[in-house]
């Protein structure tokens, strides 16, 4: 049975103005400005939104802790490291957080590239990075569901460990859902023992109904013991009232990439992850696969979610949307620039095609 659709936004959390042809204001990441956007997603129909994170953007969790003080219903999935935070004081966060907002807190996983060494942390290579994630995975969800632990890792290591407070289950939640990414094969092995929800960049239906199978196969051969994974599309959603605006709009935003050569688009291709390389390799196959997900983007500084957009009117955009859905997603996490205006677009015209 495919679980009820969820529909989330995203906050770029950045210290520099014009994030993916935002609009480049002063105040773009006062609390002000953010409480703006995180009300809006109430407002607009939302569940809440994905918090970027890295080294010298803002701390996340202390964006998310602030949002979702100043809300009622926003439900933020903040990105966070392991090795940036040890995996105790990391629950014992995450459960205090979950405690005050009455279970409002989601986690997204990432063990991308980052600058280590500016806060101090290290990693070998990647079969040691997916290693050291697994564990941390592991036993925060441990932490959150178990008392008195004892965890003699290879990376990490706790004794007589109980987080406080603890997790209240809620219905079927018993602890906040841990969101991941990667599509190396270490990556999938962690998602498919760990994660509980995986989530895809903007691939054609085809590709993501191979590493759906993918991955169901191989949680079965590594014998998981989570309940079933979920899958999460994280795209670029360009909605316009017609077919023509939407797609004369996107390639009036592509000219405009080309002419910067991408300044502001390309910040997930410092140093270029598997799944990344799979989406700026989408345009050799045409700027436009399946109906309508336009790969230009990739050509001209798009990166991560703004390497391939799903482009046309609401109808449109909707119906590919099902599509992915009908394959197994189940978590959608959108966006497109000017962030606050599209939140309104966005939730007044496309979200009610989807909960049709």
């Amino acid at each position: 049975m495919i679980s009820k659709p969820e529909f989330l936004w995203y906050i770029p959390n950045d210290v520099k103005a014009g994030h993916r042809g935002d609009t480049a204001v002063d105040d773009h990441n006062s609390l002000e400005t953010l409480t703006t956007h995180a009300r809006a997603l109430e407002e607009h129909g939302w569940s809440g939104a994905l918090i970027g994170t890295g080294w010298g953007r803002p701390d996340t969790f202390t964006v998310a802790a602030a949002l979702a003080a100043r809300t009622t219903t926003f439900e933020p999935l903040i990105a966070i490291r392991p090795g940036y935070w040890q995996p105790a004081h990391f629950a014992s966060a995450a459960a205090t957080l979950d405690q005050l907002t009455g279970g409002r807190v989601r986690i997204n996983i990432v063990s991308g590239k980052d600058h280590l060494a500016a806060y101090g942390d290290s990693e070998g290579d990647q079969d040691q990075r997916y290693a050291r994630t697994k564990e941390f995975m592991r036993l925060v969800r441990r932490l959150w569901t178990e008392v008195d632990v004892t965890y003699p890792g290879e990376y990490f290591q706790v004794t007589g460990s109980t987080a406080a407070p603890r997790i209240k289950p809620r219905g079927d939640r018993r602890y906040p859902k841990l969101y991941f990414g990667g599509a190396s094969e270490p990556a999938e092995r962690v998602a498919a023992t760990e994660a509980d929800v995986q989530l895809f960049w903007g691939e054609p239906l085809d590709g993501v109904r191979e590493r759906i199978e993918r991955l169901k196969a191989l949680s079965s051969r590594l014998d998981r013991d989570l309940p079933p994974l979920e899958f999460g599309l994280r795209i670029t959603t360009l909605v316009r009232d017609t077919t023509e605006q939407a797609w004369a709009d996107a390639e009036a935003k592509v000219a405009e990439m080309a002419k910067s050569n991408g300044a502001g688009w390309h910040d997930h291709r410092g140093a270029v992850a598997v799944g990344q390389r799979r989406l700026l390799d989408l345009h050799t196959r045409g700027d436009v696969l399946d109906d309508n997900l336009y790969t230009a983007p990739g050509r001209f500084g798009g990166g991560g979610a703004g390497t391939t957009w799903l482009v046309g009117s609401a109808q449109d955009v909707a119906r590919s949307l099902r599509k992915y859905q009908a394959l197994g997603i189940t978590q959608f996490v959108l966006s497109d620039t000017p962030y606050l205006s599209e939140i309104k677009r966005q939730g007044d015209l496309l979200l009610p095609l989807l909960r049709d």
